[in-house]
This record gives C-alpha cells, structure tokens and sequence, in this order.
C-alpha cells in the first residue's frame, strides 16, 4: 500500500530522531511533549469499555499505549503492537515482551496480514504522507477490516509542510469512515492540529472486504 519511498522517508526520519534523542525518548516517535501522546492514549482509549477485550496497536512504537491500557482497563484480554521499524519494536519487546497475552509483530500494518481483534487502536501512525492519493482511504478500510467492534484512530488537521507528515480536512476522512458504517463518531478540541475518529461496527461479525 505505500511505496518503497514512502517507507524510506519514515525509517529515515525515525532514525534521525533516535540518534539525536536515544531510543527510549518519545522524541523518537515524533511526540515533541509525553504528554501529547498521553492525551491522544486518554481519547483513543475512550471508544468503548475496553474490560475483556483484544486491542490491536497499529504502528505501536514502543509499545506504550499497552501500560496506559492496562491502568484503564486492567482486565482487557489482550493486547498485539505492530510497529514497522526494528529499533522500535525491539524496545516494545524489551519493556513488554514478557507479559501474559501480549505479542508485537515486526512489519508493516499496511501489510494487510494481521490479526484480527476486537478494537484497533492507531496513534499518529497514519499521519505519515504517501505518493498513492488514496493512501488514507485504502489504510482507513484495511484497519477496519481487521476489527470485530470497532477502529480508532487520529490524524491531522493542520501541519507545516515538511515533506512527511500530511494533514486532511476531517470532513473528507468522515465522508469515507461513514461510507463504512452508519456509527461514527469525530472528537476535537483536545488539540490545535489534531482529531480523533471511532467506527463501529453495526453488526459484530461485519467485516468488510479490502
């Protein structure tokens, strides 16, 4: 689904970002304050009573969604990261590896070859540009098709240019989210730049077809 440039670009910046800021830095993942990705982990983690269900981590990074989770919702099934970059999954399996009912995949979510769980959660992690217009869209539906009851994400709404990250207007990603299911719900206002969006599944077992 994203080019072999795109990919480049985002291991690139990553990298950078390692080396300037160390491995175990939020700067790493692009976050320039902790608590901005503890803000979007308090909204993401709102979609539903996540208490005896499976979560899905797409682009988890270094897996820290999973300790904010287990505060909120101690009694979640279990819990799987996906995360692209080596040296980000490795610290996720280092920190969080050993735990009952916890697995980080090595590759790409937009694989498409992923597991199937009851709530997909991603983080910034479709914030990154792409050379196929139909990138967000094409991510968008994959994601929601690997959910029994719902996908969660947030995405951009105002970015300076910089050649990575890309914004969208929140009308646009709705019109598309809402093709999918007649139960979406859009959240702002917690942030300048940013929004968050819920698809629910109507049916349990509705899954759609990429």
């Amino acid at each position: 689904m994203n080019s072999l440039n795109d990919s480049s670009l985002i291991f690139r910046y990553h990298r950078d970002m390692i080396s300037e800021f160390g491995a175990d830095s939020s700067r790493a993942l692009g976050w320039l304050k902790s608590a901005d990705q503890q803000t979007r982990f308090a909204l993401l983690a709102g979609i539903a009573d996540l208490n005896g269900h499976s979560v899905l981590d797409a682009g988890c990074g270094y897996g820290d969604l999973l300790p904010f989770l287990s505060r909120r919702y101690p009694s979640f099934s279990s819990y799987c990261g996906v995360e692209q970059i080596p040296e980000l999954v490795d610290v996720a399996i280092s920190r969080y590896g050993h735990l009952a009912n916890v697995n980080f995949i090595s590759r790409s979510f937009l694989s498409g070859d992923l597991p199937v769980a009851d709530y997909v959660l991603a983080s910034g992690s479709l914030n990154y540009g792409s050379d196929d217009p139909g990138f967000i869209f094409n991510a968008i539906t994959l994601l929601y098709n690997h959910c029994r009851l719902g996908l969660g994400f947030n995405l951009l709404r105002s970015i300076a240019t910089n050649g990575l990250l890309v914004a969208y207007p929140p009308e646009l990603i709705l019109d598309h989210c809402r093709s999918l299911s007649n139960r979406v719900v859009f959240t702002d206002g917690y942030a300048d730049e940013d929004f968050t969006v819920f698809i629910y599944r109507e049916q349990k077992h509705d899954i759609i077809t990429c």
